[in-house]
């Protein structure tokens, strides 16, 4: 009898080379590497079009190798997560944020960021840098440290429907890493920061 487990799920990239995604589990942020290859053509086409961020519906069958596959798949919300490393030319925000966290000997800070009408849109946070002890930005890419409690923080506290664009950004010569929660996917504010810091679309 084939075992499968069912549920909502945050898709990232797979740190290994291997044909796989890595899923968040939304409910316990567990993580779980799942097979891309060899599927018939519906759920092909939707595992193609899986891009870091998305939130699925996943039904997943676990193999005797030990890595599941997709037994079934739906797109629930097409968050896009960015990673960019060696970062330079960060925005002032950014860096008026870590100064803060200095002055205030904190390892983190966070801003609301606010468009030329003052409208809210996007939330800055800010980590330090742990050299020789941890990478952050390696985490937060490999789900080590899940971004989910950052995310729903703003979907708590934002009446809207939008899909949300994370920029996770580590500056070349900055002692800390930047998570952007930009709150419209497709304002104005996240196609700037796509294209200043190069997260084309595909």
């Amino acid at each position: 009898m084939e075992l499968t487990t069912s549920g909502r799920f945050r898709v990232l990239d797979s740190p290994r080379e291997r044909p796989e995604l890595l899923l968040i589990d939304l409910e316990s942020l567990d993580p779980t590497y799942v097979r891309t290859d060899g599927y018939d053509s519906v759920l092909d086409d939707i595992v193609a079009g899986l891009r870091p961020g998305f939130v699925v519906e996943a039904t997943l069958a676990w193999t005797e190798e030990g890595t599941p596959r997709f037994s079934s798949l739906s797109v629930d919300e097409r968050t896009r997560i960015e990673f960019v490393d060696d970062v330079t030319g960060l925005f002032e925000a950014a860096r008026e944020t870590w100064q803060n966290a200095e002055a205030d000997n904190e390892g983190m800070n966070s801003r609301v960021t606010y468009d030329t009408d003052g409208a809210a849109n996007g939330v800055l946070y800010v980590f330090a840098e742990q050299p020789g002890a941890r990478d952050i930005f390696e985490e937060f890419k490999s789900g080590v440290l899940p971004l989910e409690p950052l995310i729903d923080r703003v979907n708590e506290n934002r009446d809207d429907d939008d899909q949300r664009e994370v920029f996770v950004m580590r500056p070349a010569d900055d002692p800390f890493v930047v998570v952007y929660i930009v709150f419209a996917a497709d304002g104005m504010l996240a196609n700037t920061v796509r294209d200043t810091y190069d997260c084309p679309r595909e």
